[in-house]
């Protein structure tokens, strides 16, 4: 199932489909936010932004208006 990575649920994984090189940071592209490389919804903070994440065995955090930028295919519930 195709979606956003804003809408992951808390421990689903998915693996990165694509993004739109211009909204991504140079620096979250290097941390392994990549075409083919799987993501995991580690965390929410209470407001619901930012995101808490593994990509490919590196944790960060990003926010929510990013992750609508990047689109992914879950994996794993």
């Amino acid at each position: 199932m195709e979606t956003t990575v804003d809408q992951l649920k808390k421990g689903e994984k998915a693996i990165i489909i694509g993004f739109d090189l211009d909204s991504i940071p140079l620096k979250l592209i290097e941390m392994g936010c990549m075409e083919g490389h799987w993501i995991e919804l580690v965390q929410v903070a209470p407001f619901g932004d930012p995101l808490y994440l593994e990509i490919n065995g590196a944790h960060l955090a990003i926010r929510k208006d990013m992750a609508k930028e990047i689109q992914v295919e879950i994996i794993q519930n």
